[in-house]
Formats: structure tokens, sequence, C-alpha cells
């Protein structure tokens, strides 16, 4: 496991609450969660995440449009897009977004995280 320190941003409630519980069951250290774009900047300018777990379509700034600001940032952390359409993996604008890889929710675990980290 390469990245410990995550910021999980949904703005599904019950979504984020199962993988937050997954999460910290398998040893990441879930620093933050957010419902927003604009609060996911927020809190990775406060908490330093390594890693944001970052749904794609959010209320306001989009998830590709967090990763895109924040790959301009002096240490950005790494990222990876999530979506509850395990099609959104193949959106042109997901595929050249700055970020790790895509997982669709519903492939959500530890290991398949790790692997986009390797």
């Amino acid at each position: 496991m390469l990245a410990r320190r995550v910021l999980l941003v949904d703005d599904h409630a019950d979504f984020a609450s199962s993988a937050n519980a997954l999460l910290t069951y398998e040893g990441f250290d879930i620093v933050g969660v957010a419902a927003t774009g604009e609060d996911a900047l927020r809190m990775c300018r406060l908490l330093e995440p390594e890693l944001l777990l970052l749904d794609i379509h959010l209320p306001g700034i989009s998830g590709v449009d967090v990763a895109k600001v924040l790959s301009r940032t002096e240490r950005p952390p790494q990222v990876i897009l999530i979506s509850s359409d395990s099609d959104a993996g193949s959106d042109p604008e997901v595929l050249v977004a700055p970020v790790r890889g895509f997982l669709p929710k519903r492939d959500l675990t530890c290991a398949a995280i790790d692997a986009l980290l390797c």
C-alpha cells in the first residue's frame, strides 16, 4: 500500500460511509470526507492527503476539474477517480485527466487502489 492518508470525496453519504469503513478497516487513514469539489480543494490545502478518492460527478466543480486544479499545486496528491457509472472510465475527459486511474465504485477495494498506485 503506497498511499495511506486519504481524502474521500463523494456526494452520496451512504457510499462515503461504507467506503470509509472499508478503507479504515484495511489500514488506510481517512483524514477527511468531502461532498463537493469545492470542499475537496479546501480540505486538500488543510489536510495534505497523499491520495484522493474522487467521485467524477459532484455538485459544483466536477471531480475531473478538481484533479486538474490539484495537479498544478506544489505537492499534488495522487488521485483516483471513482463513479457509480462503470463506463465513466472511458470518457475522453477522464482518460486525459491528471490522475492515477479510474475505479467503478462497485470495484473499490484496497487491492484495486494499490494496483493503480504501483
